[in-house]
């Protein structure tokens, strides 16, 4: 069976299992005589095949072989504990028909069983039919198969690129077999593990190959387009020849998949790289995954530090916005501007170029809150009750690391340690306060700062009880730093509202140490009123100073890759004309409506957008320090 061509084989391989598990179930007597007609559909007659050779007339090359040639083998009544990987898609196949067929017949040894055996021997032997397309030299068997599957049940992302891939190879001489045999890297059940993106699943090997294109192109690509996409991509906009292709992509794979199998551990301290991973799976984000495989592009060394300093930048931005929750739907395009604009930076400037990149970002969507918003936003966040309890295990996990850090500790295990509330959730009984105080004490109970990791949970009598009793328990999880630090703040006093909020600032503090942004970010957006008070035009950029008279712009969209403009003092100049919106320069190339300030960029990777709420930041500034110098003038001037 072709390791590549994946319909009409899948296909073959399912008729193949079919009638063998009927044949399998009507191998009795006085039915058997039909079992032998379907006997011929799947194996050869013992007659014509060498000896120690397999009967079967269809045989596999990828990793089902094995099962395959087991169960299609087994003597009948079949034992499925017995073939060497019960839990093999094949042998499960084989058991689903067994099943079906069987509560289909009846029971056996009765008229109705051997009618029905006949009928269904008859019906898959004389009146299944199947339809053959001949091709001519000249025409294409790949884009036949990519309509064949368009009107059908849409095969995943991975099996059409594996499909196109081996096509290709084939054409251009290369040795198929051994080329799926030592690189073709998806066919294990990691790969095919299906994982959670948004609402939808996908099998993992589709999700790598969808990052993996975005991190070549520069891109989002949405994941119903990574087949169309990587199909441009290696048409017209890779060097490379798709057998030259494969073992960059695998060494790239087997990267992720280590990535992947680190982070899932639960001992052990993590490289930056799994850390990220780690934290990924904990906040059920893939954003960054592509950052990453841009980083370790083989093809492109970069020195451990680098890589480490990117991600340190880009894991700020994206924790922070998650912190404030933030919408993510936009950090797509930045990732995919930043590798588009930084790919080619020298090594010892990458870390800032990115950093400062990220600093820029002006607009709600997109930008890196600074200190100050993550300290208020968590002074009062009910952590416990905002975020998963994944997310949260995660901060407090971060937050333990940078406090073991301090002594050079090995990071703290990652295997869902219990979070316990100090102030228990029900603490009327044992921790009573006077009417006036509830709402005070009830408004900490599910903070950051009434919160800590233990290595075992404690009795739920201890945890409700009093603080005194809670203490000694607290006492045996003193290897925590978390719970260790907190036991100090007590030395003096029982635990209390006043406490918490210190603690909360203090596990602030430890936060902005993990997440840092560059010294002097504050974050800060544009005001979202002046925007409406004021209609934007390139000239005011220009006469404001944030846009210089013969600055190029260029094109962001993937069709126009390439296409420049020029900002002049009345607008943008195109083929010659000049347009007073940055849309209706887009138009120019688009033909449709399309938001220009997108559109746009400038060299350093700012989009209009970008430059935009900086003008409108700078107006917003200005607007308070007037308010502020007449707030402080003499009643009466």
């Amino acid at each position: 069976m072709s390791p590549y061509s994946t319909w009409p084989e899948e296909r073959l391989t399912t008729l193949q299992i079919m009638m063998d598990a009927v044949s399998a179930v009507i191998m009795r007597p006085g039915t058997d005589r039909f079992a032998r007609r379907l006997e011929s559909l799947t194996h050869n007659s013992a007659d014509y095949v060498p000896d120690g050779e397999s009967r079967l007339k269809l045989r596999h090359l990828n990793n089902d072989r094995t099962a395959f040639d087991d169960v299609m083998d087994a003597e009948p009544p079949v034992d499925y504990t017995a073939v060497s990987d019960p839990e093999s898609q094949i042998v499960r196949a084989h058991r689903y028909f067994t099943t079906e067929v069987s509560q289909w017949l009846g029971e056996p040894d009765t008229a109705d069983f051997s009618d029905r055996s006949e009928a269904l021997a008859t019906v898959l032997q004389t009146h299944l039919q199947l339809v053959t397309i001949e091709l001519s030299a000249a025409e294409n068997s790949q884009e036949i198969f990519e309509t064949l599957n368009a009107r059908r049940t849409p095969l995943t992302a991975a099996d059409l690129v594996r499909n196109f891939v081996f096509q290709r190879i084939e054409a251009e001489g290369g040795d198929t077999k051994r080329t799926y045999d030592e690189v073709w890297p998806f066919e294990t059940k990691f790969w095919a593990k299906e994982v959670s993106v948004g609402r939808y699943f996908v099998s993992r090997s589709s999700l790598f190959l969808n990052q993996w294109l975005a991190a070549q192109v520069s891109e989002e690509v949405s994941p119903q387009s990574t087949f169309t996409r990587f199909k441009a991509f290696v048409e017209h906009d890779s060097s490379m020849r798709v057998v030259d292709l494969l073992p960059v992509i695998k060494a790239q794979a087997d990267l992720y998949e280590a990535w992947t199998v680190k982070a899932a551990r639960t001992e052990g301290s993590l490289d930056r790289t799994s850390m990220a991973v780690y934290r990924m799976s904990a906040n059920v984000s893939e954003i960054l995954k592509p950052v990453l495989l841009w980083l370790h592009d083989p093809t492109h060394p970069l020195p451990a530090e680098v890589v480490d300093g990117v991600i340190d930048a880009f894991e700020s931005w994206v924790q922070r916005r998650q912190l404030l929750r933030l919408p993510s739907s936009d950090l797509g395009r930045v990732v995919a501007d930043v590798i588009r604009l930084h790919r080619t930076a020298p090594a010892e400037e990458l870390v800032q170029r990115v950093t400062s990149h990220l600093a820029r970002l002006k607009v709600t969507s997109t930008y890196w809150p600074g200190d100050d918003e993550i300290r208020s936003a968590l002074s009062t966040e009910l952590a416990y009750r905002r975020f998963s309890r994944a997310r949260l295990r995660a901060m407090l996990e971060a937050i333990e690391n940078e406090y073991r850090s301090e002594t050079k500790q090995p990071q703290i295990e990652r295997s869902g340690l219990p979070i316990e509330h100090i102030l228990p959730q029900k603490w009327r009984d044992a921790w009573p306060v006077s009417d006036d105080d509830e709402a005070a004490r009830q408004d900490r109970v599910h903070r950051l700062g009434n919160l800590t990791l233990l290595t075992t949970s404690l009795n739920s009598k201890v945890s409700n009880g009093a603080w005194s009793a809670k203490r000694d328990d607290l006492l045996k999880h003193n290897t925590v730093k978390l719970t260790g630090r907190l036991l100090e703040l007590t030395q003096e006093a029982d635990w209390n509202e006043t406490l918490i909020d210190q603690r909360t600032g203090e596990m602030t503090s430890a936060i902005l140490r993990v997440w840092p942004v560059p010294d002097g970010h504050t974050g800060q957006v544009a005001d979202p009123q002046a925007k409406a008070q004021d209609w934007i035009q390139i000239k005011h950029l220009v006469e404001a100073g944030f846009l210089t008279d013969g600055d190029t712009l260029h094109a962001t969209h993937r069709e126009h890759v390439g296409a420049t403009a020029t900002v002049t003092r009345n607008g943008i100049e195109v083929a010659g004309r000049v347009y007073t919106s940055p849309s209706g320069a887009s138009r120019h190339f688009r033909n449709n409506a399309t938001n220009g300030w997108y559109f746009w960029a400038l060299s350093d990777g700012r989009r209009l957008a970008d430059v935009r709420a900086e003008f409108l930041e700078s107006k917003t500034t200005t607007r308070c320090s007037r308010h502020e110098y007449l707030d402080q003038s003499p009643r009466g001037t």
